[in-house]
């Protein structure tokens, strides 16, 4: 009989694991488990401190936009104080009484004081309304100098009658780009002369030389149709050249910006520029991407480096981790299954001793202990099959009470929550279950076609410890009546809920069927 119970479990088992074969997933082995518990630690941290880097990439990048700018406008203010110191000195000469009065030799050497801190290349021009050239400061033959060629800023001047800056042009005496500043010259109330001074280009590079942060700074400035007059780097090569696409499209719309552009040289840049109100000239000045890319890369390379190698250590922690417990599981293995066989082995000897005691005994008496032998197996291959960590309350019943249900389960209701057991508290509760079940069979609810049986279970707190009260109920089957002498079935649960499980347990024998309830301590 204990063998057959013991062959009908396994088989039980195989055909629950072949009907589950399709969608049950393998378990993770124990290195997979410990390196995925690595990884996820680790890859969060690995992710947050990139995070991090780049947020930080994104505020000097913040920084870098508002440096540029403020760059800019420091730049402007110095080169409008430079072109209002040369207006000064203009206006100046503007008010001399030689210049009025028309004696231009007498004008030279005043013009020769002005020149002198600007160097030989630049040039002081006196010329009328028609742009006819009446006085240069680099020969005394003026019937010999040509007309002005940007005749529209001195007809701009006479309307005005205020100071004007040129555009990149041309110059007619030097013969090559210049910008000019020009001032009107008034005698009685008129404008009789335009006093223009072209100062070298190299002066608008010594500011942008001056003002430039670092080398991976450009740094630009345009005249009014945005065509750029002083650069770094390469001023030579883009004298007279627009400013780029991207940036002359927004030049064109607004005084001040800042914006992603890409230098005359293919060189991306953050560039802000601002115009001044004072010429109309431009500003411009961009820091290269890359100055702020390169750390961005630089310290997401060290991040990943860095985590690397802890993920890698971590993992080979986990790893060797895992040997050991592997090991450990091992022996815990050997030895579950050293007592797994001793367990079977003297169970098997129960039932030889048992077969040879009772042969003279009553097929009765022989069912009755073989049920109680079988009942003792089946929570044993339970407690074997969760490596005697202990077992759920409804496994446990629904092992015993397996053999009543297989012809019509719906006759036994269960219901109760999660309760875990420990070892011994799910073999004893075993036992009682089965004489339960062995009694309803022979003379309650399972002993006909209708009787049905509810057990119910839940888990109270006495006295701050937990206890777990169950109560079999059975309805439908034969009349009951109290037995007069109590059975060894009877007595066999509340002994052992008494002794062994520090409860008790009561049977109660109502017309309507018998009443089981057990209440006992659950073990941590």
């Amino acid at each position: 009989m204990l063998l057959k119970s013991l062959a009908n479990s396994d088989t039980s088992r195989i055909v629950t694991a072949i009907l589950h074969s399709g969608t049950c997933v393998p378990k993770p082995s124990l290195p997979m488990r410990l390196a995925l518990l690595v990884a996820g630690t680790a890859l969060p941290l690995i992710v947050f401190a990139a995070v991090i880097v780049f947020e930080n990439y994104q505020q000097d990048r913040k920084d870098a936009s508002q440096r540029v700018l403020e760059t800019v406008r420091s730049i402007r203010l110095v080169l409008d104080a430079e072109v209002q110191r040369m207006t000064g000195g203009l206006q100046v000469l503007a008010l001399t009484g030689a210049l009025r009065n028309g004696d231009f030799a007498a004008f030279r050497p005043i013009v020769s004081g002005f020149l002198e801190p600007y160097g030989a290349d630049s040039v002081v021009l006196v010329s009328d309304r028609d742009g006819r050239q009446l006085f240069s400061s680099i020969t005394t033959d003026a019937a010999s100098l040509p007309a002005r060629n940007n005749h529209d800023i001195v007809e701009k001047v006479f309307a005005t009658r205020t100071p004007q800056f040129s555009n990149l042009f041309i110059g007619a005496v030097k013969n090559k780009p210049i910008v000019t500043v020009e001032v009107p010259v008034v005698r009685d109330g008129k404008v009789i002369y335009d006093i223009s001074f072209s100062p070298p280009i190299g002066i608008f590079q010594d500011i942008l030389e001056k003002q430039r942060p670092s080398t991976d700074w450009t740094i630009s400035i345009f005249d009014a149709d945005n065509v750029n007059f002083a650069r770094i780097p390469n001023p030579r090569e883009t004298a007279g050249k627009r400013a780029a696409p991207s940036l002359y499209a927004e030049m064109a719309r607004k005084s001040e910006a800042t914006l992603p552009t890409v230098s005359l040289e293919g060189v991306p840049l953050i560039t802000s520029f601002a115009r001044s109100d004072l010429t109309g000239w431009t500003v411009a000045a961009g820091i290269a991407e890359s100055s702020l890319v390169g750390p961005l890369w630089r310290n997401l390379a060290i991040t990943s480096v860095i985590g690397g190698i802890l993920l890698l250590t971590g993992l080979a922690f986990a790893v060797r981790m895992a040997t050991t417990i592997a090991r450990g599981e091992l022996l815990h293995s050997l030895l579950i299954d050293e007592l797994n066989h001793r367990v079977k082995n003297t169970l098997a000897i129960l039932q030889a001793i048992a077969t040879q005691t009772f042969r003279s005994a009553s097929k009765l008496e022989r069912e009755k202990f073989e049920g109680r032998l079988g009942a003792l197996a089946e929570a044993h291959n339970l407690l074997s099959q969760e490596k005697w960590r202990g077992s759920e309350l409804q496994d446990v019943v629904s092992r015993v009470l397996q053999p009543y249900l297989l012809s019509n389960p719906e006759r036994m209701r269960m219901l109760g929550p999660t309760v875990p057991l420990s070892p011994r508290v799910a073999v004893i509760l075993s036992m009682i279950v089965h004489e339960m079940a062995t009694n309803a069979a022979k003379y309650g609810a399972l002993s006909n076609d209708t009787g049905t049986i509810a057990l119910d279970w839940e888990v109270i707190n006495e006295g701050g410890q937990p206890r777990l009260q169950l109560i079999w109920r059975e309805a439908g089957g034969p009349p009951v009546t109290a037995p007069v002498q109590r059975g060894f079935g009877s007595r066999l649960i509340e002994r052992s809920t008494r002794d062994q499980l520090g409860g008790e347990a009561t049977v109660d024998f109502l017309p309507r069927g018998v009443v089981y309830t057990v209440i006992c301590v659950l073990e941590d």
